[in-house]
């Protein structure tokens, strides 16, 4: 279902029957359709019950809904602190958008703050992930630290680490492997990394941030689960925002593992990126621009 047709299938239910017990089992399977999840769409569907006095019009209840879901949305504005050695590491599977998502991270930091970031390639399982890196890289004019195919993944954020220092850089943003041959494989490598990065990074500057396909739907809330249990993380990107997603996911990651929505990808150019903004989120979502 895309993202824009939760607000017009809602319209259209509440027309057919109002604030009836019909409308309001509707409105729980549609919201459940949404990637929003069987347990938040009940509480959701049991808060408008209370609030049903206060509901006369199709206005009031896209209000009444919008006012509900804010309550469960967490944003951030992911600021590196000036003066300091910051680090991003970036999750996420293979195919969501990650190293593109990454170009887009390091173009907007350029752009807002002036700052020149240095590209890790850490996914060195794919020598397709670094030449794409090493790619965006020419095209920032950003240096790109690299290893053979196949070498340690914690030795090259290691490495850049120590670059970074010594040319004074403020921030790193670092790939990471997506797939390996099992979960328990990826999970001990992430947590390798993660204990290198510690060592050497204040936490204080140190963001695990995952990436993760907007269109995937309760796939992507998987994707999620699985890395925040490997490394707690501090943030969302949503990627391919632009192509009609659900949407839905937003809810349940945000609500039942208290993680931020950072950015989301609304196209193809390094331009085609924004901070996400909870009101024009749920504006989208329901219809309301």
């Amino acid at each position: 279902m895309p993202i824009f047709s939760l607000g017009s299938r809602l319209r259209n239910i509440f027309a057919r029957n109002n604030l009836s017990d019909t409308f309001f089992e509707d409105m729980e399977d549609l919201l459940i359709e949404s990637d929003i999840g069987v347990r938040t769409a009940m509480e959701i569907i049991e808060i408008l019950k209370k609030k049903k006095s206060d509901i006369q019009t199709e206005s009031d209840l896209m209000l009444a809904l919008k006012d509900v879901l804010a309550e469960d949305i967490l944003s951030i504005d992911l600021e590196p602190e000036k003066g300091v050695l910051n680090l991003f590491l970036v999750l996420g599977v293979n195919g969501v958008g990650k190293t593109t998502s990454i170009a887009k991270l390091a173009h907007y930091y350029k752009q807002k703050y002036g700052l020149e970031s240095i590209l890790a390639a850490g996914d060195t399982f794919r020598a397709a992930a670094i030449e794409q890196l090493v790619y965006h890289g020419e095209k920032l004019k950003m240096r790109v630290v690299r290893q053979n195919t196949g070498s340690d993944p914690g030795a090259v954020i290691y490495d850049t680490i120590e670059s970074a220092k010594s040319t004074r850089n403020e921030l790193i943003i670092a790939d990471t492997a997506g797939r390996m041959h099992n979960k328990e494989n990826l999970v001990r490598e992430l947590q390798k990394i993660n204990k290198i990065i510690s060592n050497k990074i204040d936490d204080r500057y140190y963001k695990k941030i995952i990436v993760i396909d907007a269109t995937t739907g309760q796939n992507g809330l998987r994707q999620v689960e699985m890395f925040h249990e490997a490394i707690h993380l501090d943030a969302v990107i949503l990627a391919k925002y632009d192509s009609m997603a659900k949407g839905g996911i937003v809810i349940p990651i945000c609500k039942n593992l208290h993680i931020p929505i950072a950015f989301i990808g609304t196209g193809e150019t390094y331009n085609d990126f924004e901070l996400f903004d909870t009101d024009q989120y749920l504006r989208n979502v329901l219809g309301m621009n």
